[in-house]
């Protein structure tokens, strides 16, 4: 197949995709006669934009059950989830802001909160926070660039966050597990793991639709976790759940 420009290649990618249920990285470079680098890129942004779904080598369907949520990636729940977030926030505190889409719609709130030190592994939130009129102190973890999660990973980014201490850590989920915690589809669980524990309370945010979906990687057990702030839809039986984790629950209303 001749090479083509972007739009076009990633278009037939997802026909690709559609025909064979999954496609490969070494595939599709030598179908559209393009470097792996540039394949690699091809997919991290249809990911992005809820097409397909990364997989180690290439990629596969978007799983239908996420469908209706990626095409509304900022939802009046998540930003209702987002207000109460900020609303947990002490003025000169010390907060580490996880990537994510939900920890993200924080940034916008957080210049009402003055003296605030942030460190974050995201470069999306690095620069949305460097927009506000009050810009907090801004830390970074550094370490080796993960285009999946579009954030900073491995072992220098656990080594600078073992530097410091915080106040609180925000962070998102794929999904939750109400027997084990919060999950994800992401295999690189370590520097979350070292983001709780350098942080005295944990604070995660996520939609309740998020709750009782099933994959397989478990990011942050229930001991680990002392907050989890979610919408107003979440069932009774999973809130009497969770209290009885003795996890502090807020369920935030759009009202």
């Amino acid at each position: 197949m001749t090479k083509r420009n972007t739009p076009q290649r990633r278009h037939a990618i997802l026909a690709l995709l559609d025909q064979q249920g999954e496609v490969s990285v070494d595939e599709l470079a030598k179908a559209f006669a393009t470097s792996e680098v540039t394949i690699r890129k091809d997919l991290t942004a249809l990911e992005k934009n809820g097409l397909l779904l990364r997989r180690y080598g290439g990629a596969v369907p978007m799983p239908q059950e996420l469908i209706g949520e990626v095409s509304q990636p900022v939802s009046s729940y998540k930003l209702a989830i987002a207000r109460a977030a900020v609303g947990c926030i002490r003025e000169h505190a010390r907060i580490i802001i996880d990537s994510g889409s939900t920890t993200a719609t924080m940034i916008p709130e957080l210049g009402h909160k003055p003296g605030l030190v942030v460190m974050t592994n995201s470069l999306n939130v690095a620069n949305a926070l460097r927009e506000l009129e009050h810009e907090p102190v801004l830390l970074m973890t550094g370490g080796t660039w993960d285009p999946h999660s579009e954030s900073f990973q491995g072992q220098v980014a656990e080594q600078v966050l073992r530097s410091y201490d915080f106040d609180q850590l925000f962070i998102g989920a794929d999904g939750i597990d109400l027997q084990r915690g919060t999950t994800t589809f992401n295999e690189l669980l370590g520097l979350s793991r070292v983001m709780a524990e350098v942080a005295r309370e944990v604070i995660v945010l996520a939609e309740s639709d998020k709750v009782g979906r099933r994959i397989p990687n478990l990011e942050l057990p229930w001991s680990s976790i002392d907050t989890l702030i979610t919408d107003e839809r979440l069932a009774p039986e999973a809130r009497e759940q969770l209290a009885a984790r003795g996890i502090k629950l807020i369920c935030a209303s759009i009202d």
